[in-house]
């Protein structure tokens, strides 16, 4: 029952939360739906920190995009052998994640040691940080000592194949049995955290500023007066 709670029952619940919970936070609490900028307060921490983040973070997810919903045979079939592929998820996946970790730990730097940064930050920007952080420490650990250590195991055979399956409706908790602990708590970290996007400031991932580029100028006049 504990394997079956974790790796199917816990999933699907995180994943519920995720839409319902956008769904009424956009339909109840637009004006919350921010990133609440401090930039004002700091800036250079700010810069590096989201530049090394953001950078590293689009590379990571679409690798694991790769990894996770794209069967081995299908990579195999366009010319990507396991050799080409270890090569992209261990070396280049590791050094986008290391990049996106060092910017992630600088953020959260930022926020919990300086003074004004920490009064405008809610229990759950505090929140949402650490995990991220916990999050990407496990994903590095995972990516470069748990397969150096277990160079037999292919989470493509097991997590990738589970994943599917849970999107699919035909979940089989039977494929996590034997995944090292560094990558199923690196899995329920991430599922953690999709339940928790939809009340924290992360939802304004979502909010592409296409309007932005077609604003109206803001105009200042000078008070004579």
């Amino acid at each position: 029952m504990l394997n079956q709670f974790t790796w199917v029952i816990y999933p699907y619940l995180c994943l519920s939360i995720f839409v319902i919970g956008h769904i009424a936070r956009y339909k109840y609490d637009q004006f919350s739906w921010t990133a609440k900028s401090s930039e004002l307060i700091e800036k250079k921490q700010l810069k590096w920190g989201s530049l090394m983040f953001h950078l590293g973070v689009i590379p990571v997810f679409f690798g694991h995009v790769v990894g996770l919903l794209i069967p081995a045979n299908w990579l195999e079939s366009i010319g990507v052998n396991d050799h080409i592929y270890h090569i992209g998820a261990v070396y280049i996946g590791s050094i986008f994640g290391i990049m996106t970790l060092l910017g992630m730990i600088l953020l959260t730097s930022r926020r919990l040691t300086i003074k004004n940064v920490r009064k405008l930050s809610s229990t759950s920007d505090i929140f949402v940080n650490i995990l991220l952080v916990i999050i990407l420490i496990m994903g590095c650990y995972s990516t470069i000592f748990t397969n150096a250590v277990q160079p037999d195991f292919d989470y493509r055979q097991t997590i990738a194949i589970w994943f599917r399956h849970l999107f699919m409706f035909t979940p089989n908790a039977d494929f996590m049995i034997h995944v090292p602990w560094s990558f199923k708590l690196h899995i329920l970290l991430g599922f953690t955290i999709f339940a928790c996007w939809p009340f924290t400031r992360l939802v304004h991932v979502w909010s592409v500023p296409i309007s932005y580029m077609n604003r109206r100028y803001i105009i200042y006049r000078k008070n004579k007066v």
